[in-house]
């Protein structure tokens, strides 16, 4: 043992002050045997029973003092002046060696340290044995001097990891490198208290080869920012999404670990849907999805049931009395808690998991229960406080008001799908030249987008597909304004960028409506933009002629593989006040081609793959021997990612030749003969094709009529079409640009009534413009033959 450490410490009247480990080991005394005693009583009994000298070196009349250990064997003493902190000297005790003298300094130091009452401090030796110890630091340590003198430091401080605490004051002794304010968990005093944490700084004695040791108490302080890092995670994280199910899990992500161990986030079941949350107290019967689960490590074995159970919570629990006076409870969990009896389930993962301790709050906004939060700890001695409790209440209400704003958006959401499912037409039923397959993948933020697909005078069809800028519900609605429009103006038989034109205008005037709203209606400030193509297919002249407003041309895929992007001009997106005018491009289509007419949110057609392929459209279409239904199929499985935030819509179109003997057509010369003539065409065609008496009469009569308003108003070429489908329809096509209008004649008119003739005979008429002049058609409905066969018999 060092000499620069004394025995013992004596006062002026030889009462011990200080006792340290060598003494106990040479006269088997213990703290408490030898303090406040007087030294010479421990040392020598004998002499100092008797009365003698309480001093050291010789008394009066007296040889020297030979001192003694258990064994008999004599201990060369010397003694040395040691300063006090109060300015007062004390005794040094040593074993006499050749560095006595040396002062000691870990006990000086100590007595420096002593006087501070409000700071912990040990003194350690080369061994990290404790040699001081201060009254804070026994009070925080719940150790008393004799249990703590000479006793390794790991020990005395209980650090919950002993080796890293050991390793870091032995780095201090060797490297001289003093740590300042490193926490250290230490383990509990006793089995009724928590878990502790100090903050911890160490300062090397280079001349004595010592450590001293500060301790401060930041176990407080530790749960605080644990709990306002917890508080903090939750108002940045959560409710970053709209979605129910993502925001509980944003939650549980926030929580575990620091928080807690485990958390699990339960909603009621309807919430979910984005109906409304029922009142507390909530009623046994309604059940609670299991929404979100965290645990760090392995999780199959500590969870009740899995993520997305829906069932009703047992009774009684914490849990169904946390839901019924929505008040949270910290509940310590252990074999003999009553209430698990009642949730065998979750009784099996708590034991599995080991958690120790159980707060559980509820998930409520304005009295309505939208959840449950169930919090656990595992570690030991690791318990939820009222601070806890309190910081709980205020992440659960953040969170409860997040889950509703996600509920209203999945409630408008579902409105706004449901009205898009309404205002979309039914899968077109197949024509006479075209056959359709349409594809919609909703997405999130969808219901804007629109698809079309109709008959058109002269055996024509329409193809439309939009969307709508914005989202929901108001997306929805403009959607179903602009295909109101597009229908109304496709019924007066526009070219597409007339239509597109006019349209444009209509959807300008929404715009200036929406503009009009009340400043604190917030549909104000979002513009109202839509992007659209019009196509119209021709079967008897197999061309598609197409218009775009700021959107993607259609892909045509050729019979034998050829699929390509025809160049058609591009317009401004619907509802621009300004930019160039809408033009159209005839793309030849032959018999068993495909139209491909898609959304932007769909991959293009030349957009690669991963492996440098194209895009799955362009995949898809390069084989058209199939079933058109299949080849949707095909794109779809060719789709990898289809979880994008806008929908996906796809209406695919294969054309079909028109059967030509359903259609007649005739020249007809520039003379008076001519409605004769036309009539006799018309009567021999129509008893042809089996065409009802009723039918019949009309169509000749309209012939008549639309003949002899060309020869009167229009120019030569003549030519009259019929053209059997699910109507009969009937044109008279001439040169003259003339525009013919339906007249009111009076009863005393000799002429006027030709046209309105012909929109009294049947149920559409219109007027069609071209290069070479104009086009007047009626559609009538097809009746049975007198014979009681089908019209589309022939």
């Amino acid at each position: 043992m060092s000499t620069a450490t004394p025995l013992m410490v004596v006062d002026g009247a030889g009462v011990v002050l200080r006792w340290s480990r060598r003494a106990r080991e040479i006269w088997l005394r213990s703290d408490s045997e030898a303090v406040g005693r007087t030294a010479l009583a421990l040392v020598a009994p004998d002499i100092g029973n008797s009365g003698g000298d309480s001093g050291y070196g010789t008394g009066p009349g007296s040889g020297p003092l030979v001192i003694h250990d258990v064994d008999g064997k004599p201990v060369d003493l010397r003694v040395r002046v040691v300063p006090r902190s109060d300015g007062t000297v004390a005794w040094g005790v040593f074993e006499a060696d050749g560095d006595a003298a040396r002062l000691d300094t870990p006990t000086a130091v100590f007595d420096i340290l002593h006087a501070n009452t409000h700071e912990a401090f040990l003194v350690l030796d080369p061994a990290l044995r404790v040699l001081s110890v201060n009254e804070a630091a026994r009070a925080l340590l719940g150790v008393t001097a004799d249990k703590a003198l000479d006793r390794p430091v790991g020990d005395v401080c209980r650090p919950s990891r002993p080796q890293e605490f050991e390793d870091l004051l032995r780095g201090v002794l060797t490297e001289g490198t003093p740590v300042t304010d490193h926490a250290v968990q230490l383990e509990p005093v006793d089995a009724a208290s928590r878990e502790r944490f100090a903050d911890i700084s160490a300062f090397p004695l280079r001349n004595a080869r010592g450590v001293v040791v500060s301790l401060t108490d930041v176990t407080e302080s530790m749960r605080s920012e644990r709990r306002s890092r917890a508080l903090g995670s939750v108002r940045e994280r959560v409710g970053r999404s709209l979605d129910v199910v993502t925001t509980c899990q944003e939650l549980v992500e926030a929580l575990v670990p620091g928080f807690a161990d485990i958390a699990v986030v339960e909603v009621v079941d309807a919430v979910v849907r984005g109906e409304d949350p029922p009142l507390s107290p909530l009623g046994r019967e309604i059940p609670l999805r299991r929404a979100a689960f965290r645990l760090e490590g392995p999780s199959h074995r500590a969870q009740a049931h899995p993520v997305g159970d829906v069932r009703a919570v047992p009774t009684p629990t914490p849990y169904s009395q946390v839901l019924s006076d929505l008040r949270p409870r910290a509940v310590t969990l252990d074999r003999n808690t009553p209430w698990l009896s009642a949730d065998p389930e979750r009784a099996r993962a708590i034991r599995a998991s080991g958690a120790r301790v159980l707060l559980t709050a509820p998930l409520a906004l304005r009295g309505a229960v939208l959840g449950l939060l169930s919090l656990y700890r595992v570690r030991p001695y690791d318990v939820f406080d009222e601070n806890d409790l309190a910081v709980t209440e205020q992440l659960a209400s953040h969170t409860a008001l997040s889950i509703d704003n996600a509920r209203r958006y999945t409630r408008e959401h579902t409105i706004a799908s449901a009205l898009q499912r309404h205002l979309l037409p039914p899968e077109p039923p197949s024509q006479t030249a075209m056959e359709f397959a349409p594809l919609h993948v909703p997405a999130d933020a969808g219901a804007g987008t629109w698809y079309d697909a109709f008959g058109l005078p002269g055996a024509r069809t329409a193809l439309v597909i939009g969307e709508v800028s914005g989202s929901g519900i108001d997306a929805a609605t403009a959607m179903g304004q602009i295909r109101t429009v597009v229908h109304t103006l496709a019924a007066l038989d526009l070219d597409p960028d007339e239509l597109l034109a006019r349209l444009n205008d209509a959807v300008v005037r929404l715009a200036h409506e929406r503009e009009a709203l009340p400043a604190s209606d917030p549909l104000r400030r979002q513009p109202l933009r839509a992007g659209c193509v019009y196509a119209v297919h021709d079967p008897l002249q197999e061309t598609c002629v197409m218009a775009s407003a700021g959107h993607p041309a259609p892909v045509v895929a050729h019979p034998g593989g050829v699929v390509h992007v025809p160049q058609i001009p591009t317009g401004p997106l619907l509802g621009s006040r300004d930019g160039p005018p809408f033009a159209t491009a005839s793309v030849p289509v032959r018999d068993g081609s495909v139209l491909a007419l898609r959304t932007t949110s769909f991959p293009g057609p030349d957009t690669p793959d991963g492996d440098g392929t194209k895009g799955p459209l362009c995949q898809a279409l390069t084989r058209l021997d199939r079933p058109l239904g299949e080849i949707r199929d095909d794109v779809l499985y060719r789709m990898r990612d289809t979880t994008g935030h806008h929908d996906i819509l796809l209406l695919l179109a294969r054309t079909r030749a028109f059967p030509p003997d359903r259609v007649a057509t005739w020249d007809l010369d520039f003379l008076p003969t001519a409605p004769a003539t036309a009539r006799h065409h018309a009567q021999e065609r129509l008893r042809g094709w089996r065409v009802g008496e009723e039918t019949a009469f009309a169509t000749e009569l309209i012939v008549s009529e639309l003949v002899t308003n060309a020869l009167r108003y229009g120019a030569p070429p003549i030519r009259l079409r019929l053209i059997k489908d699910a109507t009969l329809t009937c044109e008279v096509s001439d040169a003259g640009g003339a525009a013919p209008r339906l007249r009111h004649a009076r009863t005393a008119d000799e002429g006027g009534r030709g046209l309105f003739i012909c929109a009294q005979m049947s149920h559409n008429w219109g007027i069609r413009y071209s290069a070479p002049g104009k086009t007047i058609w009626t559609e009538q409905t097809l009746t049975q033959d007198p014979d009681g066969g089908s019209p589309d018999d022939a």
